[in-house]
C-alpha cells in the first residue's frame, strides 16, 4: 500500500485518523511526540553533505514529506514544520538563523535565506464571526521559492506566493504577491523596485 492509498483510507475513517494523529502529534505542543522525533532520521530525506543544526526544531511528522538537498544547511534556532504540507528544500541552499518555514513550501537550489525570515503557506480561517478563530481550522496555499534567490533578514513570504528565479527580496519585505524572475522587491507590501 503506497502513501496515497493510506491517506485515502484514513480520510474514509475519521476515528482511525483522529487516533493516529493523537499517537503521532502532541496536540498541546503542536509537534510530533518525542518517540516520533526519535525516528525522524528514518523518514526524513537528507541529501549528501547536508546539515541541520542540533537546535533546529523539526516539527516533521512522517505523514508529510521533508527533503533537504545536497550540501544544504538549516542553521540554528530555525523551525521547520510540515504538519500541514510538504517541505522540500533543494541543493546548495542555506536556511539562516532563526527562520520559520511552514509547509507546503518548495525552496529551490542555490537559495540563501538570511536571519529571522518567515515563509508560511498556512493561514488560520476567521470568516465566521459567530465562532472563535481557533475553532475555524486552517487553510494552506503552496509557496514556491525558485532557484538562485536571496531573501534578506526578517522578510516574510505569505501563503500562495511564487518567487521566480534569480530574485532578491529586501530585508523586512512582506511578500504578498508573486514575484517575476529577475526582480528586486522591497517594502510592505513588497513591490518591484527594479529588474536585475
Amino acid at each position: 500500500m503506497n502513501i496515497e492509498e493510506l491517506r485515502l483510507k484514513l480520510k474514509g475513517s475519521p476515528m482511525l485518523k483522529k487516533t493516529l494523529d493523537w499517537l503521532i502529534m502532541n496536540q498541546r505542543d503542536a509537534r510530533p511526540r518525542w518517540y516520533v522525533r526519535l525516528l525522524a532520521p528514518l523518514y526524513q530525506h537528507r541529501g549528501r553533505d547536508s546539515k541541520i543544526y542540533r537546535s533546529v526544531r523539526m516539527d516533521t511528522p512522517p505523514y508529510r514529506r521533508f527533503s533537504l538537498g545536497q550540501k544544504s544547511v538549516i542553521e540554528s534556532y530555525s523551525c521547520i514544520n510540515n504538519a500541514v504540507g510538504d517541505v522540500i528544500i533543494g541543493d546548495h541552499t542555506r536556511i539562516g538563523l532563526h527562520n520559520t518555514i511552514i509547509g507546503p513550501v518548495t525552496i529551490g537550489s542555490h537559495v540563501n535565506l538570511a536571519q529571522g525570515i518567515t515563509v508560511t503557506a498556512l493561514n488560520h480561517n476567521f470568516e465566521a464571526p459567530e465562532r472563535r478563530i481557533d475553532e475555524q481550522g486552517v487553510s494552506t496555499q503552496q509557496v514556491t521559492i525558485s532557484d538562485d534567490i536571496w531573501i534578506g533578514a526578517n522578510a516574510v513570504v505569505l501563503p500562495g506566493v511564487t518567487i521566480g528565479n534569480h530574485c532578491v527580496i529586501a530585508a523586512g519585505a512582506v511578500v504578498t504577491k508573486d514575484v517575476p524572475p529577475h526582480s528586486l522587491v522591497a517594502g510592505v507590501p513588497a513591490k518591484i523596485i527594479k529588474q536585475i
